[in-house]
């Protein structure tokens, strides 16, 4: 098979775009790093789990103190950068990149309150607070997503593609709520988020360039080449953190890809292990309420595997398996689905 000269035209533009974004990341982390330990931008542990009770279980599991967070900046700075400069496109980089500022707007606010504040039950935003800001910029992009860019159906497989017109709406905002708050999640452990939502974004990223939605393919690989560079100082022991910032704006933007590429039903199997890290935080929330007993040691389940006596290292690289093996049976399922 010879690819096409426009075609590989764009995979190498792609591909520089990821690089780009890599060397522009690594760049500003030492920026970001003087600042950080400057000012002490240090992570303040919760003391109460969202039901309310004293946190006991997961006390030597803890982040260390002088373990600065809010990194996350770096990416949102060097993609939005790259993007600006190198892929923009009203109809494919403008909403991806205003889930990612929005979404990372929200976790600042949070990260800032953590860091300025002394611990406590909720050492940042109450989660109530947080749900309602996220889900104000999902409906945002909902809208724009429906009244401006005209999407209005949802491809379910084959040659299936169901209308449902303004129901996209509430639909397109429960995505984006759901994925942001899934991939903030299961940013508990060294380099975990970041090695998923790589995963993520490089299959989100070849369903596009397949589908030729080559502004969808470059900012999703402008995302991979700075979680590269994050994956680069990350990887345990950690450096610094991505914090909420980071956590909620890739989550939030990883979302919105996947309703620009009409590849919703993807989105579950492809981001498979965050929705089993939300799933088991559910889980035990409703079972504490409901039969005051709990299903796992501690919640989300990357924290039971630890309490188990994982080593985090362990569980991180098994994670990262799983969620290629899933990013892979994604673009397969794209594939034979019709989503390409």
């Amino acid at each position: 098979m010879v690819l096409s000269h426009t075609f590989t035209h764009h995979i190498m533009i792609t591909l520089l775009l990821s690089i780009i974004a890599c060397v522009v990341a690594t760049l500003l982390t030492p920026v970001y790093t003087h600042f950080a330990f400057k000012y002490k931008w240090w992570k303040r542990h919760r003391t109460h789990s969202t039901t309310g009770e004293a946190l006991t279980v997961i006390a030597s599991l803890r982040i260390k103190r002088t373990l600065p967070m809010m990194s996350g900046i770096v990416t949102i700075i060097a993609v939005t950068g790259v993007t600006y400069l190198g892929n923009w496109s009203r109809g494919q980089t403008w909403l991806p990149i205003a889930g990612l500022i929005g979404g990372g707007i929200v976790g600042m606010i949070d990260d800032i309150i953590n860091i300025k504040g002394k611990g406590g039950k909720f050492a940042g935003l109450r989660p109530q607070v947080k749900f309602g800001m996220i889900t104000v910029v999902a409906a945002a992009a909902a809208w724009y997503f429906y009244y401006k860019l005209g999407y209005s159906s949802v491809h379910l497989w084959g040659t299936t593609d169901v209308h449902i017109g303004l129901w996209l709406i509430p639909l397109f905002t429960l995505a984006v709520v759901s994925t942001g708050n899934a991939v903030n999640i299961s940013d508990g452990m060294d380099g975990l988020s970041g090695g998923l939502l790589t995963s993520s974004y490089g299959a989100f990223g070849t369903i596009a360039l397949l589908q030729g939605n080559y502004g969808i393919a470059g900012f999703c690989f402008t995302v991979v080449g700075t979680l590269i560079s994050y994956l680069w100082f990350n990887i345990a022991p950690a450096r610094f953190l991505m914090g909420d910032v980071g956590s909620f704006s890739l989550g939030t933007a990883l979302g919105v890809v996947a309703m620009l590429t009409n590849t919703l039903l993807l989105l579950p199997l492809i981001g498979f292990v965050f929705v089993a890290e939300a799933g088991s935080t559910l889980i035990q929330i409703l079972s504490k309420k409901i039969f005051h007993r709990k299903i796992f040691i501690a919640a989300p389940v990357h924290h039971h595997f630890n309490a188990l006596g994982w080593e985090k290292t362990k569980i991180t690289m098994r994670f990262w398996l799983i969620g290629q093996l899933c990013a892979l049976a994604g673009l397969l399922f794209a594939i034979v689905g019709g989503y390409i």
